[in-house]
């Protein structure tokens, strides 16, 4: 009878194999429908926004990593950095700046020392927003997760009571993995976002920096004030009329784009760029030009009185856009390792200068227009007059893309504080071309605009100008 039933029937460890199969493909199956429906709803779950203090911020999540704890993001003016604060967990808030508009009163609030209640509004805005996030990717996970268990079940054609037994386990299933990916951090962000209380101490900037007015009399009657780099200082033409010892060190000249929107609108300009200014050295702080220590044009600028309008041009020595072109002549590729690190280094610098720089043109005396200037190309790669020199088609594109990354950050970075980009146009006029409106390697600043590129930049910004009245 024994050996009969032992014949008849397969062995206990006979029975566990597959028994063992099946809850392996049964957690395979979860584990799989789990980590499609957790990435669909990190990629799809709609960013809530918030707002404090004339800020607007879009809190979601980063996509998750390896490590178990680190940076978040932050997203400025469309580049995206880690953020100063540690979270910890997997996946980590992804803050957007979207929107900043701040006026004089507003503008301390950024880095406000001693002023608890204005910290505490922006870090519970922030905490609101990563709780707000977390409730609905957690439903739409849940969503995922009940369409997926859902067409298996209708693929493995079960009837109504399995079918409603596989979507709540598995939901259920798929909800744990979910919670246990985010769960450590969906609940310590909030606390860790509670105690920001600025978006300076995301972005690695401090208290705006006291910059305080050039000693002198106040200055009336000035219209306009450009401040800037060498391209809005003219350099290459010739020295204005009765200079002084700052406009020859700076080498300021009558080819400006300043020069021109003077003469057409009856203005006063005051032309305060520099030569070699970067927003750090420059705009913000002290410059050396030739004997000189030039004061900040910022600082020269809050000694105005009530001008209408401000056009700033910058970027360019931020990123060592010299050195670049030359770099890219003696390398092999513009594009190796090397040199795109040093490019997407000096971009991320840049983004957090320009980032300062937006905030103190806030504290301006008056609401003046703001006019950012973008650059304009000065190659057109289909042109070969420039390989002599190694630059190729290749490297020229390559430049050009450098360019433009640039000009996304200075344009964004307008848009986020409601001032106006102002993008000059040179196409068909590059260098090579019969009527360049750009300095040529043999020219006094090789790259510059030339007379008719300055005449361009003006009507540029001539136009914003009419179109803003």
């Amino acid at each position: 009878m024994t050996a009969t039933s032992e014949r008849g029937r397969p062995s206990a460890s006979r029975r566990l194999v597959p028994a063992l199969l099946r809850g392996l493909l049964v957690v395979g199956t979860l584990g799989a429908v789990s980590v499609v429906a957790v990435s669909i709803g990190l990629l799809v779950t709609p960013s809530p926004s918030v707002s404090a203090l004339g800020q607007t911020v879009e809190v979601g999540a980063t996509p998750p990593s390896f490590d178990l704890s680190g940076p978040g993001e932050i997203v400025l003016f469309g580049r995206t950095l880690p953020t100063e604060v540690d979270f910890v967990g997997p996946v980590r808030p992804r803050l957007v700046l979207t929107d900043i508009t701040l006026d004089a009163q507003v503008a301390g609030a950024f880095a406000p020392p001693g002023q608890a209640a204005v910290a505490e509004e922006v870090g519970a805005a922030l905490s609101n927003g990563w709780r707000t996030y977390f409730l609905w990717e957690s439903v739409v996970v849940g969503v995922a997760a009940i369409v997926l268990l859902g067409a298996i079940a209708g693929w493995r054609r079960d009837d109504r009571r399995r079918t409603a037994v596989t979507v709540a386990g598995g939901l259920v299933f798929v909800q744990v993995v979910n919670v246990s990916i985010i769960m450590v951090t969906a609940f310590t962000a909030p606390g860790v976002l509670r105690e920001v209380g600025s978006l300076n101490e995301l972005v690695g900037r401090e208290q705006m920096r006291p910059i305080a007015p050039v000693p002198g009399p106040v200055e009336t009657g000035v219209q306009a004030v450009v401040i800037g780099d060498s391209v809005a200082a003219g350099l290459g033409g010739p020295p204005i009329a009765g200079a002084s010892p700052l406009d020859i060190a700076c080498e300021r000249s009558s080819l400006a784009f300043a020069e021109t929107l003077a003469a057409v609108n009856g203005w006063r300009v005051e032309n305060l760029a520099c030569s070699g200014a970067t927003i750090d050295r420059g705009v913000l702080g002290s410059q050396r030009a030739g004997d000189h220590r030039v004061p900040p044009q910022l600082a020269a600028a809050q000694r105005i009185a009530d001008p209408e309008v401000v056009i700033v041009n910058v970027g360019a020595n931020d990123l060592h856009w010299s050195s670049l072109v030359f770099l890219c002549g003696v390398a092999d590729a513009c594009d190796s390792r090397a040199l795109t690190a040093y490019f997407q280094r000096s971009l991320d610098d840049f983004t957090q200068d320009y980032y300062e720089l937006l905030r103190q043109l806030t504290t301006l005396p008056g609401e003046p227009l703001v006019l950012i200037n973008s650059y304009y190309a000065p190659f057109d790669p289909s042109l070969d007059c420039l390989e002599p020199l190694e630059l190729t088609r290749d490297k020229l594109e390559v430049l050009l893309d450098r360019l433009e990354a640039l000009n996304e950050v200075i344009e964004a970075g307008a848009q986020t504080f409601d001032y106006r980009a102002v993008q000059p146009d040179f196409g068909g006029h590059e260098l090579c071309t019969e009527a360049p409106y750009v300095q040529g390697p043999d020219d006094a600043a090789p790259l510059h605009p030339n007379a008719r590129g300055q005449l361009v930049i003006a009507l540029a910004d001539e136009r914003a100008l009419l179109e803003a009245a």
